[in-house]
Parts: C-alpha cells; structure tokens; sequence
C-alpha cells in the first residue's frame, strides 16, 4: 500500500507540476518554506488561510484552514487556467463512478466519497465521524465489513438495504452499517463536471444513499 502510495504521488506532481497554488511559510529565520503545493486558496484573512488539495492517502479532495501566527504564510498563486488543471488532475486519482437517484437522473461524480450528516441535512457535518471511501455493511446472514471502493464495481440500493457487486464477480447483501450511534444520514458527495475550482466546498454533488438506486464505479 505504501508503494502504491508513493508511486501515486509521483504520478500525481508529475501530471501538473506546478499549476496550482503553493503555499509557503517563513521558517524563523524568514526563509519561505513550501507548506503545501497543488493547492487551490479558496479564502484569507488576518487570522486564517484556507485552501484545498488532494489528500493520496484517502483518495478525495479535502480543505485545511491553516491558523496564522507569528511565522507568515504567502502563496504563490496560480492562474485560472492552471487551477482548473489541477482539478483536472485531481479527478484522474480519486474514485468516479455514475450515480443514479430514484427518479432515474445519472450523474458522473469524481473524487467521490461518503460523509455524515443530521437527519434530513439538518445542519452540518458530523466532524466526530469521518468522512470515508469504503462502505460499512451489516451482511445478511451475520457478520460485518468494510468494503473499500476500489474492491466494488457497483452498488444496487433499495431503502436501507444494499447489494453491493465487487469486481471479482462476488455479491455481498446487507444493511448499511452507520459508524454512530448518534442520529445520522450518509450522503454520497463529490465534484461533477461543473465543479467551480474556487469553490470553498470540496464537492458540488450531494445526495442522500438513501435517494439513490445505484453507484457504478469505473
């Protein structure tokens, strides 16, 4: 895993070097260090700078608000071209499937992942679960899994209960596995084709799992 890492990032800063925002920090001797490259600075003010990147680890963009304190941060800032480059880019390393709701409407979704919110999207994210791109299941006939998204090639959804297809040909039935006990909704969220690179938010799709019938992966 730790290979596949790597070579990902490789790949990655290969693809689009230098499009994108860099963000640097003075050391205390005043020498700007680089802090973060192939960013996008989506807002700044006198106590915080925040920006989006993304993370190789869980295969999704996600957004870091840096505090300012004594040492400075300056950014080296991109053109609007090679901020949608890096989306561009972006979009080659995360997960993308087609999604399709209830009524019928397919959406293609990149950098996809799942997240949690209060019922009926009351209010905002649960920040003391995780965001995640695998998929917790209670399976039918006991037992429960995490399936991570690179293992499924599709999943049929019908109210709470899921078939999830893997790519080995396998199928697993059950029950989303919520990982809280506190009142929650899963939502499956990620960025469309019309995704605006200076978006402060992560994401421009955001459904319920349980209004949609089906996620394909590619």
């Amino acid at each position: 895993m730790r290979h596949a890492l790597f070579l990902l990032a490789a790949t990655l800063s290969a693809a689009a070097p230098l499009c994108a925002d860099t963000i640097y920090q003075a050391n205390p001797q005043g020498k700007p260090v680089v802090i973060q490259r192939d960013a996008i600075v989506v807002s700044e003010n006198a106590e915080a700078l925040a920006y989006k990147h993304f993370d190789l680890k869980d295969r999704r963009v996600v957004k870091v608000v840096l505090s300012k304190g004594s040492l400075p941060y300056s950014v080296d800032a991109a053109s609007v071209a090679g901020r949608q480059q890096i989306v561009s880019t972006w979009k080659r390393f995360g997960y993308t499937a087609t999604v399709t709701d209830q009524a019928g409407k397919s959406t293609r979704v990149w950098d996809l992942y799942l997240d949690f919110y209060p019922p009926g999207g009351r209010g905002s994210l649960l920040e003391s679960v995780p965001p995640r791109t695998n998929v917790p299941i209670l399976i039918d006939g006991g037992g429960a899994d995490e399936i991570d998204f690179s293992k499924i090639d599709r999943i049929v959804i019908q109210g709470v209960k899921l078939s999830i297809t893997l790519r080995d040909g396998h199928t697993l039935s059950g029950q989303f596995l919520m990982p809280t006990d506190k009142p929650a909704e899963v939502r499956v969220l990620g960025i469309t084709g019309q995704y605006n690179p200076v978006s402060e938010d992560v994401f421009d799709f955001s459904q319920p799992l349980a209004r949609l019938k089906e996620i394909r992966f590619e």
